[in-house]
């Protein structure tokens, strides 16, 4: 094995792709991990090549391959390897051998679709998910009715809802020929940030599809469908670039007059 032993337990469970370090500690201190049949709740525990790790009964192994996949995630699916409420999880789309090394980086909510990470590399996850960093997401999202600038530019400005942070979007690009549809863009990673932004806002969101993760684009990957990131896509990431090289930087929305109040 190339893994340096002894390790921490969150970290070899990143490894065999239970889920991200900070996930894993989660698992831990919910008494959901076992190492040679004893329970673990301690998370500065460190395992050894010989031990016999468990998450959920489950027998851990560990993988020298790195695995970096996209999924268009349909509605109707959730981003996580166990719940017993659920019968849907996007990772059963992706039809590979080692698929069960898989972990989701980051999440969407089970009624929103589009583009979704996937990895066994803890690291990789732990970096992208970081908020410190600004990894841009994009979303196209479709509103019961159309927006007010007004209501946007609070948006921008930031709302608090249920949090000591304010919910807040980086930018908005409203759609060419459409009233309903706008492309909204954020760096953090609140849970159902969007959604909860704008039915504070008096909005009902009819769909919420995420189109770009830093440069990885959706493009044309069908829905329910899987590729593996190009190697050029995961420098990006790990560099935390937002744009593709030779593509002009994406300006922050300018203020509209209030005159200029529905679109």
């Amino acid at each position: 094995m190339m893994s340096d032993f002894p390790m921490r337990l969150q970290a070899y469970m990143a490894k065999a792709g239970v889920a991200s370090r900070r996930q894993s500690e989660n698992l831990i201190l919910q008494g959901r991990v076992m190492v040679n049949n004893k329970v673990i709740r301690e998370l500065g525990t460190k395992v050894n090549e010989d031990d016999i790790v468990q998450v959920d009964g489950i027998t851990l192994e560990l993988s020298e391959n790195k695995y970096y996949i996209a999924l268009n995630k349909p509605r109707g699916y959730v981003c996580t390897n166990y719940d017993p409420n659920e019968e849907k999880y996007a990772r059963d789309l992706i039809s590979m051998r080692e698929k069960d090394l898989l972990f989701n980086v980051g999440r969407l909510d089970k009624e929103s679709s589009g583009l979704i990470l996937f990895t066994n590399d803890g690291d990789f996850a732990n970096k992208m998910m970081h908020p410190r960093f600004q990894l841009e997401k994009e979303y196209l999202v479709k509103f019961d009715r159309p927006c007010l600038i007004e209501d946007l530019n609070k948006a921008l400005d930031g709302i608090y809802i249920d949090t000591k942070e304010p919910y807040r979007i980086r930018r908005y690009d409203f759609v060419p020929r459409t009233k309903l549809y706008i492309r909204i863009t954020l760096t953090e990673g609140k849970n159902r940030e969007i959604r909860k932004i704008f039915s504070y806002l008096g909005y009902d969101v009819k769909s919420l599809v995420r189109i770009r993760i830093g440069t990885v684009e959706l493009g044309d990957l069908e829905v329910g469908e899987w590729r593996n990131l190009r190697r050029e896509e995961i420098d990006d990431l790990l560099h935390f670039r937002n744009e593709k090289k030779g593509e002009r930087p994406r300006q922050k929305k300018t203020r509209r007059k209030e005159s200029d109040s529905s679109y």
